[in-house]
């Protein structure tokens, strides 16, 4: 008798009775439609399957069969210029097979099986390889070559291998023998499953920045290559439009955006955006070197859950390349209440507001796959992970965001208020934080001097004098202030306006070398310290005040072009010559 059949369903939850034939982990197909599912617990007498694709319609009887594989992912070239699922399904190949709504139990090639990729062979027959070494390479974008690595549990030795040429991604370039005298045809692609990890030579230090041109990260709050970051904040204060900022500026060669549990409209708003974006750095479009998961709330609840596994999986492969890849996740809270509603429907005991106890666990497992690393290709490669949050009532108290807290690096706090009174990016900079200055100040120091950090930490300085100033403010005015405290509030003005808030839609100001951040920080403390020099000798700031420029330098990110730092020093002498006129 086939104990291989459904026993209940409980939404994408499905249990089997008696079944002794499957593994833990084991994806599996479910009912008669072939659903993709996953077993996630195996008793005596129960087997538990998470099904991520819509259960309507299954009933007791119905068959599952087994796959004798982990649920893995297909890599190899085509993965780029592409948008997936959650489970690595070509949207864009599906939408042909069945419309624009996804039918159940549809499947297709995650990569196109008929296009030829022009490959180049970079072995010969006696060469020896071990797991993790290319041994072919071909353009799969105009800016992307793609490093066909072997498999990194497999090594041997070459025996044959396809002259150059044209060939689709199963055909074989070459076979290699391993040390049992086993043959394995080696093609360009190959499996892995999506909750192990990548492995890696060695783990390296994360000393330099990934430079995202928004000036408040960079100079701030900054995040290394290979570092972690959360973005955490309520509904509209910008957490989609920060991680499409990164996407588009950020230094990273590759971008995953994952989207997570997000509203159907506003993935389609990163779909048509990133088809149009150029890239500054090629000028071709930006597609070219992006992949998108698109997994919207709408879809399936189970795989949503499998969406951040499948695109930090890919985001490893390219890091194994070589590549310096960023990972947008957005947002991991809508992946937690994946979990919690699955965990919920297991009958799992439930911890803080509802969480699975294990929610840290799988944060930490999720962030811990970031980093730089010597790879096994020989070259050095990082994965950048940057994960929004979504607390509810912007409660940052609440179990996600205190989880991810432990895990990332970099907290960019996001603020309701700031957002309201249109600043943006609206990232608190009093709780904010960065916890890379001691890995990546070498790498300032060496590339931007020794001021860079000294105006940094002065201009944090003046922010958080701030802060304490305007409590008093609040309860008693600011008349009642010394003048040196007012020029506190007045310089501190200049630095939240004309600093660190950047607008996305100037040309000018959406992406902004270090080095005008730079000269920025050093024109605005420039006529901080001349003013403190004229409020010392009891001269009134109002006479300072009276130059307007103040408000001068609040309008210099629009004023001086980024290939034009030279105009700062006629800012510089303009200040001088102003306030020296008070000192005669």
């Amino acid at each position: 008798m086939n104990n291989n059949v459904i026993y209940g369903i409980n939404g994408p939850v499905v249990t089997l009775k008696n079944a002794d034939s499957f593994e833990m982990m084991e994806m599996v197909h479910v009912g008669a439609q072939n659903l993709v599912g996953e077993v996630i617990g195996i008793t005596d007498k129960l087997t538990t399957i998470q099904v991520y694709e819509e259960t309507t319609g299954l009933k007791p009887g119905d068959p599952v069969t087994g796959t004798g594989a982990p649920m893995n992912v297909l890599l190899g070239p085509g993965i780029l210029d592409n948008i997936f699922d959650g489970i690595e399904r070509p949207l864009k190949a599906i939408e042909e097979q069945s419309g624009a709504f996804i039918s159940r139990g549809v499947s297709a090639s995650p990569l196109d099986t008929e296009k030829l990729w022009n490959v180049t062979l970079k072995v010969k027959p006696g060469d020896r390889l071990t797991g993790g070494q290319i041994y072919a390479t071909l353009p799969e974008t105009p800016i992307i070559e793609h490093r066909v690595m072997l498999h990194p549990e497999l090594s041997g030795v070459i025996k044959e291998v396809e002259p150059d040429g044209e060939y689709t991604i199963f055909d074989t370039v070459a076979v290699l023998e391993d040390d049992l005298g086993e043959r394995h045809e080696l093609t360009l692609c190959q499996q892995w499953p999506i909750r192990t990890s990548r492995p890696v030579k060695k783990g390296l230090t994360p000393s330099i920045p990934l430079i995202t041109g928004q000036r408040i990260m960079d100079t701030l709050f900054p995040i290394a290559k290979g570092g972690t970051a959360a973005i955490p904040g309520g509904f509209g204060t910008g957490k989609t439009m920060n991680q499409h900022q990164l996407a588009k500026w950020c230094d990273a060669d590759i971008i995953i955006y994952v989207g997570c549990g997000e509203r159907g409209n506003e993935m389609s708003q990163v779909l048509d955006e990133f088809s149009e974006l150029i890239d500054p750095k090629s000028n071709r479009p930006m597609t070219d070197r992006t992949t998108l998961i698109a997994n919207t709330s709408n879809m399936p609840v189970a795989a949503r859950e499998a969406s951040i596994y499948t695109g930090i999986t890919l985001a490893e492969y390219y890091r194994d390349m070589g590549y310096h890849v960023a990972m947008m996740a957005d947002s991991t809270s809508r992946w937690a209440e994946a979990l919690r509603e699955i965990s919920g429907r297991l009958e799992e005991m439930p911890a803080e507001e509802g969480f699975p106890a294990y929610l840290p666990s799988r944060l930490a497992e999720f962030y811990e796959r970031g980093g730089r690393a010597d790879v096994l290709s020989g070259g050095e490669g990082s994965v950048t992970l940057i994960g929004a949050v979504s607390p509810q009532g912007s409660d940052f108290s609440e179990p996600v965001t205190q989880n991810t807290k432990r895990f990332t690096r970099v907290f960019w706090a996001l603020d309701k208020a700031l957002a309201y009174a249109r600043h943006y990016p609206a990232i608190n900079w009093i709780n904010s934080y960065s916890e890379y200055f001691n890995d990546l100040d070498p790498w300032f120091r060496e590339n931007l001097g020794d001021e860079f950090i000294e105006y940094r930490n002065r201009i944090s300085a003046l922010l958080q004098e701030e802060s304490s100033l305007m409590e008093i403010v609040k309860l008693i005015g600011s008349d009642v202030l010394p003048d040196d405290q007012k020029l506190v509030i007045e310089t501190s003005r200049v630095i939240r306006v004309g600093f660190l808030q950047q607008n996305a839609f100037h040309a000018e100001d959406t992406y902004v070398p270090l080095e005008k951040q730079k000269q920025m920080m050093k024109v605005i403390l420039h006529l901080h310290t001349k003013a403190r020099e004229i409020v010392a000798r009891e001269i009134p700031l109002s006479k300072v005040m009276a130059f307007g420029l103040f408000d001068k330098l609040t309008k210099m990110k629009y004023d001086i072009p980024n290939n034009r730092l030279d105009m700062f020093d006629d800012y510089i002498k303009e200040i001088d010559e102003k306030l020296g006129e008070l000192l005669k």
